[in-house]
Parts: structure tokens; sequence; C-alpha cells
């Protein structure tokens, strides 16, 4: 990576001040609230265990959910201290201020090697508006900074981008550092063939996604209710399935400029309500006046996994229908068990976005794929070429300092 890296720095006696994304999950149970979900806090678990075992304090940030005008009971971490107490075996000091001299006596007062949680960033007016106050604020928390949310890279927050300008050192984590060099493999001299799998429910979303990868792959699966816009731009009738229509003209021109690299379901498994237990059929080519396609059908499935199984690197991001449901489920399911086959036969792949993830994650085929990222919008932005504010900001390799 051309940014400084957790391995590159010394960690001993340091405060290193880690954004996280611990925003998990919760449920509600006989008046209880738990976490539901802790795979993001598992996932940080890397660079915070690198920090204490290297004699440095780990000063955890993070936001959770969307409080609004400030602190708000139901928004704070204390709740996600006390599971990651339980994760790592030891115990976590956790800040009721996130900046400020409470913050930073919490901090002074725990031993070296310890972990310290501060309270939800998004309690500070101004963080999601990347305050400089706040951004001076949080590095004067600490000698180092590093981020490792890679799910909220894309955001030019006081807590991801200012803080990392504020601060004399800053590096990516271990879970940021892989995150990259994933992505990075993807758009920089991808294994051919390289094969891109996209749904979701609109075009809107992918354009960019699509312009940038078209003269890197070799084929674009497209599914969900993103092909019925595509399907409607081209001239076939898509009954009541849900289409964009002013992005119509835009699909037609990105289908001819792909001159044939994307590639559209031929049958859909269809029905004339959405919900699951409405009677569903499968339909081939055109869908019937008043019907909506909910998921791709068994064609597509077919001609989908051989295109997944000949290639050497994937992508997808978007699921291949109404994947909530039972009865439009069967196409996103197949394509996470073809991505799995494939891994086993040596291909680069990588899954990301919150519905895909949550598929692949729901068929047991998380493991079997190279890499599941975390960030859903950064994953969309960075394969669009956009650069990342939260990693832009980085300090780079280039630069000598002694940490």
């Amino acid at each position: 990576m051309a940014k400084l890296t957790l391995s590159d720095l010394d960690l001993k006696n340091k405060r290193v001040l880690v954004r996280v994304d611990f925003n998990v999950p919760f449920a509600e149970e006989n008046g209880k609230r738990s976490i539901s979900d802790d795979t993001r806090i598992r996932a940080a678990l890397p660079t915070i265990k690198a920090i204490t075992h290297a004699g440095g304090k780990a000063i955890l940030m993070s936001h959770l959910g969307r409080p609004k005008g400030g602190p708000d009971p139901k928004y704070s971490l204390e709740p996600v201290a006390q599971h990651l107490e339980n994760l790592l075996g030891q115990k976590v000091y956790f800040s009721k201020a996130t900046v400020g001299d409470e913050a930073a006596q919490v901090i002074a007062q725990a031993p070296w090697g310890s972990v310290i949680l501060l309270e939800n960033t998004r309690f500070l007016s101004g963080e999601e508006k990347n305050d400089e106050t706040i951004a001076s604020q949080l590095a004067a928390l600490a000698d180092i900074y590093v981020n490792d949310a890679f799910g909220s890279a894309h955001r030019a927050h006081s807590s991801t981008e200012g803080v990392a300008r504020k601060s004399q050192l800053s590096a990516c984590g271990f879970l940021m550092e892989k995150e990259v060099q994933y992505l990075s493999r993807l758009l920089e001299n991808p294994a051919k063939p390289f094969v891109a799998i996209l749904g979701g429910a609109k075009v809107s979303d992918k354009i960019g996604v699509i312009e940038n990868l078209l003269p890197r792959v070799d084929t674009i699966l497209i599914g969900g209710a993103m092909s019925y816009t595509f399907l409607k731009a081209l001239g076939h009738n898509v009954g009541a399935s849900r289409v964009e229509e002013d992005k119509l003209q835009e699909a037609r021109d990105l289908y001819e400029r792909a001159n044939g690299k994307i590639k559209l379901p031929t049958d859909h498994v269809v029905a004339r309500e959405f919900k699951n237990d409405a009677e569903h059929w499968t339909a081939e080519g055109d869908i019937p006046e008043g019907a909506m396609g909910l998921d791709i059908g068994p064609n597509t499935i077919q001609a989908y996994r051989e295109h997944i199984l000949q290639a050497n690197t994937v992508v997808w991001n978007g699921p291949m229908g109404v994947f909530e449901m039972d009865n439009f489920n069967k196409g996103t399911f197949a394509i996470a068990e073809a991505l799995a086959e494939a891994t086993d036969k040596g291909a680069l792949t990588v899954v990301g976005g919150g519905d895909s993830v949550a598929a692949i994650t729901q068929a047991g085929y998380e493991d079997r794929v190279s890499h599941v990222s975390t960030g859903g919008g950064a994953m969309l932005e960075f394969l669009e070429g956009i650069t990342l504010p939260g990693v832009a900001a980085i300090t780079d390799k280039t630069v000598t300092q002694d940490a």
C-alpha cells in the first residue's frame, strides 16, 4: 500500500486513536437490548490486539445509529464496551465523553496495553460536517491516528478525514489495509476472465461502477430490479416490474457501449403480488402484463453459473431478486454457491454490499470466498474509481517520520 499501515509503526507506549465501525444492530427482548450481530466488532479485533500487545493504548471511537441533535442514551456505545470486554477477555475502559478533559482523563488513567472506548462520535454536533474543532480535539487525545473503519471511509467526517489531517501520524488498520488490497486487485490488472455480478434495486446506484469496470471486465451479469430497467430500455415488456423510468436512455447507452459484456436475465420468477406466498411462476422472455419479476429464472441461473465458474476474478454486489422472501431467493443463493465453487477452483472472489453479504452468510459460504467487504457504499465508490477521503488523508509511506 502507498499509505502507512499498522505494521509500519512502533506502538509501544503510544496512545493510538482508532476509528472503528461499531455501528452494530441491536435486538430487544423482554425489555433488554443486546447486540444481534457483532461481525463488525470482531473484524476490528486484530488491530486492537496488535496495539495492546505492543504496549500501546487502543483508544477506540465509532458512530452508532443516527442520533438527532446530540446525545441519546439509545445510541450509547456503553453496551458495545461490555460486549467488547467479553470478546477480548480484558477490561474495556468506557469514556462517557468523546473529546475534552473527561475523555483525556479516562485515557491517562488507563494502563499501557489497555483498551478505551469513547462515546458515540455522532453525539458531537458537527462530526458529520467534518468540523475542524472536533477533528483537532480528537487528534489531541492521541499520538497516532489509525483508521480501521472501511465502511465509513467514503465519508469526510471529523472522525475519519478531519482527524487524520490534524494528526502528526496516521495509518490504516489491518481491516482497512485488507479491504484496500483486495479491492485494488479488482481494478489493477485483475486475473482474466473477470466477471462482475451486479444486482439490487437501482441502476442509478451502479452506473458509475459499471462505467469504471467496463474496460476491465470480460462480463457483467445483471440481476435484481435493476435488470428490468435495462430490459425495458431494450424494448422488452417487463410487466409491473420495478423500473427507473428516468434511467432508460442511460441504461440503453451503457448496454450498447458494453459491446456484449452486459448479460441480462432471459427468464424470471414472477408474481402478481409483492409477497412471499403470492402465486408465482417462471416466465421466459418478456414478463406478462400485471406480473412483476422477483428473481432470476433457472435458465439465467445456469448461464450465470457458467460465467462465474469460468472466471479467475469475480466481484459481487447486489442480490438477484427479493432474497428476503423464501420463494424468491433461489437466484441469489445460487450465485453465492457458484462463488464458493469458483473460489475452490482458485478464483479471487470478493463480495460486498449489505444484501449480498447477508445472502452469502445465510447460505453459509462466507468462509468460502476470498474476501467479504465490510463496506457497502465505500466499496461501490472504490470500484467507481472515487478516491475515498478517509483513505486519502492517511499518511503516505513516503513520509518518513519516527513513529
